[in-house]
């Protein structure tokens, strides 16, 4: 019986280690897409116990622990942050299968030098350890992130925000990674939510552009976007619950928008229209400023409506969305393409389903402009794990261009979860050396470490442009 969570974790074969040795593990991190704090990096914040760095905002863990019978108290209740650490050991040392217990593990491993296993016995030792250890001078905010090798961060920033912490980071030659603001407009996107006046409002305020149209919402957005491509942004993000499109004439969409902000119902299909409209707007606008395009979809969210309104959103009660059709997606890419302003684009489906529906629809608009132009994104929250990330590989390598991936993202709120790359870069090696090893790839080891390097750091810093 192998050793749990040795240095050959995941590597099953001689080649996949000697891949992961000697070129996966050795690549800088660039994260190109997360939901951290720049707040937190521009004054280096230092956290008080494991619990604060671990448990907080992290409603992977608080699924698990609802799962395993968790009272609330002991989640998002007010219980001690020792009394969550303990709970949280006694459910994790039980996580068969689950991804959690291998994260949990690494970064223990990395971060505080932990080498055995955290469950309920040993939750004080750990608990112990590792507030001992983040008093440190090196574990700030900052400390993590350079002793895990990043050189590039991509926050997730609306187009009312200041940028004030960027601009403070940016500022602070000391600290050597890269950190950039990446436009999520949803809230100017979901026209249906009940804020969404409220919303107008501020960008009117913020913009300086008086909002009384759907023309005039874009003229504002495109100084908004001007702002934060001075504040290197290259890149954007969507959530969807599917990529839109139901085209509509300039006409339709500003009754549309009069409608709403007068206090209209509108129907689904004003909704869709509008966000169809809205979405290929943006894409030709990033096309112009050379942004890259991030689609995600597939979610269906806040499902517990008590908890929701107990909790708020981004709390553990979202699920798969099964509804995706891939011929929209391919229409919404088309509409671009025709009118020769299609970005760079990034697709993400949240259901595994989507996989080869994704791959077939990269082929029909590659181009020279870039290697693999529109790109398959990397398994996405409920597909972050070992079964998905290679699922999401072997699709991608059935039918598109692998060695063209930009590989692994963090999509997480907490500083140490990257080991997560390491994860994913476990999981490649091991599918690259069983390839190799079963005659399927011919015995280059350089070419096969020049993939694997590209996956892990090459081809992102290329994608983006990032200097």
């Amino acid at each position: 019986m192998k050793k749990f969570m040795d240095k050959d974790f995941l590597l099953s074969t001689p080649t996949a280690v000697k891949l992961f040795e000697d070129y996966a593990s050795k690549q800088p991190i660039i994260d190109y897409h997360c939901h951290i704090n720049p707040k937190e990096i521009a004054e280096d914040r230092r956290f008080e116990n494991i619990t604060q760095v671990w448990l907080g905002g992290d409603h992977y863990k608080w699924r698990l622990m609802r799962s395993a019978g968790v009272d609330e108290k002991y989640i998002t209740g007010d219980a001690s942050d020792r009394e969550k650490f303990q709970k949280w050991a006694e459910v994790v040392g039980k996580a068969v299968g689950n991804p959690l217990l291998h994260w949990s593990h690494l970064e223990l491993q990395r971060y505080f030098g932990y080498q055995g296993v955290l469950n309920g016995s040993t939750a004080e030792e750990v608990w112990q350890l590792c507030n001992k250890k983040l008093a440190e001078d090196g574990m700030t905010v900052r400390g993590l992130i350079r002793q895990s090798g990043v050189e590039v961060i991509c926050t997730t920033d609306d187009p009312v925000d200041s940028l004030e912490w960027h601009k403070i980071i940016a500022a602070d030659s000391s600290f050597e990674t890269k950190v950039y603001p990446a436009w999520r407009p949803d809230k100017a996107m979901n026209i249906e939510k009940k804020d969404f006046a409220d919303y107008i409002a501020k960008l009117s305020e913020v913009s300086g552009v008086k909002i009384d149209s759907f023309a005039s919402l874009k003229e504002a957005l495109v100084k908004r976007m001007a702002f934060f491509n001075d504040m290197k942004c290259c890149v954007s993000d969507h959530a969807l619950e599917y990529v839109y499109y139901a085209p509509a004439s300039e006409n339709e969409i500003e009754e549309i928008f009069s409608k709403k902000m007068n206090g209209g119902q509108l129907t689904a299909d004003d909704v869709k229209r509008y966000k169809t409209m809205f979405m290929l707007f943006c894409s030709k606008e990033y096309y112009k400023m050379g942004w890259v395009l991030q689609l995600h979809y597939g979610a269906k969210r806040d499902n517990n409506s008590r908890m929701f309104e107990k909790l708020g959103p981004d709390t553990g009660y979202d699920c798969i969305n099964n509804y995706a059709p891939s011929s929209e997606t391919a229409d919404f890419l088309n509409a671009l393409e025709c009118d020769g302003s299609l970005p760079k684009t990034i697709i993400y489906s949240l259901n595994p389903n989507d996989n080869q529906a994704i791959d077939t629809i990269l082929g029909c608009f590659q181009s020279s402009e870039a290697v693999s132009k529109i790109q398959h994104g990397s398994a996405w929250w409920f597909n972050d794990h070992k079964t998905g990330m290679r699922d999401q590989l072997i699709s991608l390598g059935n039918l598109g261009y692998l060695a063209g991936f930009v590989g692994m993202l963090t999509d997480s709120r907490s500083f140490l979860s990257y080991p997560r790359h390491e994860y994913f870069r476990r999981i490649l090696c091991n599918l690259l050396g069983e390839l190799a090893e079963n005659g399927e790839f011919p015995d280059d080891i350089e070419t096969l470490g020049e993939i694997a390097a590209d996956i892990s750091y090459g081809n992102a810093k290329r994608y983006f442009n990032f200097s």
